[in-house]
């Protein structure tokens, strides 16, 4: 399982920011897209909101592979 590190003095990262930080999309528009498909989960659950706040130890799954937030 990948980690994304929050940056110093964060405690969150959206969900949108979180995927375009991993370069798991190449925009905002089109990560907005993949969350609201269906196509993302958060902790195991199917996440339809862009702007879902992470926070650390939650975990990303994405086209099957894992990222922690960290």
């Amino acid at each position: 399982m990948e980690t994304l590190p929050l940056r110093e003095g964060e405690s969150f990262i959206k969900l949108t920011q979180a995927l375009k930080k991993l370069s798991l999309v190449d925009s905002g528009a089109e990560a907005k897209m993949r969350v609201r498909l269906g196509e993302v989960l958060v902790n195991g659950e199917a996440e339809d909101r862009p702007g879902r706040k992470l926070f650390a130890d939650d975990v990303i799954s994405f086209q099957g592979k894992e990222y922690r937030v960290h």
